[in-house]
């Protein structure tokens, strides 16, 4: 049954699913993350406490400037300096780590180089033979649908496929983790829609534990087993909504529009007081 879980219950979640992939959970405990604007202290999170089941997919929603991104650097290890604790694997996140892939809205492809070395870039330090470099990048490449296109340059290739060969590049030294933020974001509407489907069908090869940031409320039932909604000023978990949905989903299904309804909502609530 879809709906909509007490933030306090967040912890009772999380457990992997049968016969699923047991690397890759993450745990926050009241994680907060402070810092300073022109001389004044700003709290950009507070007491954020969540469970994310190793090859879950979760997305985060809420308004600009609620600390969604914010979470995902911490997530991702590119931020130390927080309150409370984050946890990869039950290890404390203090820094970057391999397992763990960042993918943001622009591509930031190097555009001096092809597809296939932007990709094979990435398993530049993990020891492997130029060969075998070459080998997972093809193969990558492949599986996000740029065979054809590994020689080509990113301006040479439209936005949705640049995207495409990002989330190559962040998935071929095998992550137990990718964190999206607004990836689709700077596409237009069709191509946005394609690459959900694009990322849900790898999602469902890899069963790589992923974490979207996403403003579209939409999107993020579409793709996400949970959304979580960040309140903002500081950003807080206010709710979390399960998507007991079978895939694949159906926008036009009663019960995908009263979820959206009821996360739209919560979700323009604050704006109505």
């Amino acid at each position: 049954m879809n709906g909509i879980a007490d933030p306090g219950l967040i912890a009772a979640r999380g457990a992997p699913r049968d016969g699923g992939p047991q690397s890759g959970r993450l745990d926050l405990h009241g994680v907060g993350k402070r810092f300073a604007l022109e001389g004044r202290p700003v709290t950009a999170i507070e007491g954020v406490s969540l469970n994310i089941a190793a090859g879950e997919f979760v997305a985060i929603v809420g308004a600009s400037g609620c600390g969604k991104s914010t979470l995902l650097r911490l997530l991702a290890g590119l931020d130390p300096d927080y309150d409370g604790e984050v946890l990869h694997d039950d290890m404390p996140v203090r820094g970057t780590r391999s397992s763990c892939s960042l993918v943001f809205q622009d591509h930031r492809l190097f555009p001096w180089l092809t597809l296939l070395e932007n990709v094979e870039l990435a398993l530049t330090r993990t020891g492997l033979s130029r060969d075998e470099r070459r080998r997972r990048a093809t193969s990558q490449l492949d599986r996000v649908g740029l065979h054809a296109y590994q020689n080509a340059y990113p301006q040479q290739v439209s936005g949705g496929m640049s995207q495409r060969a990002a989330i190559a590049r962040a998935l071929v030294g095998r992550p137990d983790v990718l964190l999206l933020d607004e990836p689709f974001g700077a596409l237009d509407a069709l191509t946005r829609l394609k690459m959900q489907r694009e990322l849900l069908h790898l999602w469902q090869q890899e069963r790589t534990t992923i974490v979207i940031v996403t403003h579209d409320i939409d999107e993020a039932i579409y793709l996400a087993d949970r959304v979580v909604v960040l309140d903002s000023q500081p950003g807080r978990v206010a709710q979390i909504a399960t998507v007991d949905l079978e895939r694949p989903r159906r926008r036009e299904d009663a019960r995908y529009g009263a979820l959206r309804a009821e996360l739209l909502a919560h979700f323009l609530a604050p704006q109505d007081r």
